[in-house]
């Protein structure tokens, strides 16, 4: 007999209509879902109508429900792995599931569609070239610190998960350990009450201390450490200036753009820039 396959399917984030007809087949026609709530689960399958048995698989009893899942896959039988929404391995116990099917030999197969921290990466407005996704920091202060200060000099687009409970403390201490930087909070992405809150780590902290809570999933995105923006300054002017001369204003957009620095900020450095250069000609030689 062969083996069966084991199916990552992503779900819904919220909204239960964001779902592919891929998906939709794959759990009708499979033996068993595997699912870190089935309360959550069983909402989604009952909108289309589907009748597969559900089995829980979660951090607290992982190892057991493995065994499970994989004698079922060894039998034949296909099986979906979901999360309670997104797509499932991500900072949860299904990619140990993954990875022991894999090293048992057994075909998986990736279903995809929504994912959280892609949503809020490109609703951020951040740039989008190059990120890393850092998952949840530690709940313990002292050691939250030190994983912002470890990624201080990162200059790639930073995407967090985080409790609703800390990310008010969490966003004040990356001001404290980062620096004033931009960022945007995503909460409750695809949901009746979707926010989508955008400004400098020191605003966003100020807007949600403000708030007597805050609830629903929160995905925090942060702008990298900026190159050295003297030398990216220096290199764009001279190159406009020997262009014709470019506008102070393109050149200070195409910096902003190319560092995710604030325009004004950098509008400020490129008219500082070309002062000098005025006054002092002989630097260009």
């Amino acid at each position: 007999m062969s083996q069966g396959t084991l199916y990552i399917v992503a779900t819904p984030l919220g909204n239960l209509e964001d779902i592919t007809f891929r998906a939709l087949r794959v759990l009708k026609e499979v033996s068993v879902v595997a699912c870190e709530d089935t309360r959550r689960t069983v909402k989604l399958l009952n909108k289309y109508e589907i009748r597969t048995p559900l089995a829980i698989y979660h951090d607290y009893n992982k190892e057991r429900a493995s065994l499970g899942i994989l004698r079922r896959l060894r039998d034949g039988e296909n099986v979906a792995l979901v999360s309670d929404a997104g797509t499932p391995a991500i900072s949860d116990p299904g990619y140990e599931l993954v990875r022991d099917a894999i090293a048992a030999g057994v075909h998986v197969e990736v279903i995809p569609g929504p994912s959280a921290l892609i949503s809020a990466l490109v609703v951020s407005g951040l740039p989008t070239d190059h990120f890393t996704f850092e998952g949840f920091l530690p709940n313990r202060k002292e050691k939250r610190r030190k994983a912002l200060a470890a990624l201080a000099e990162e200059t790639r687009t930073m995407i967090f998960y985080e409790s609703p409970n800390r990310i008010a403390a969490c966003l004040a201490e990356a001001a404290g350990v980062l620096g004033e930087r931009r960022g945007c909070v995503v909460r409750e992405l695809t949901k009746i009450h979707e926010e989508i809150l955008r400004g400098t780590l020191s605003e966003l902290a100020a807007e949600l201390g403000g708030r007597e809570s805050v609830l629903g999933e929160v995905t925090l995105v942060v702008a990298g450490a900026s190159k050295t923006i003297e030398l990216s300054v220096d290199e764009i002017v001279e190159a406009a200036l020997q262009d014709s001369g470019g506008s102070s204003r393109d050149i200070a957009r195409e910096i902003a753009e190319r560092t995710g620095l604030s325009r004004k900020e950098v509008y400020a450095e490129v008219m500082k820039q070309r002062a000098r250069k005025e006054k002092d000609p002989a630097s260009d030689s």
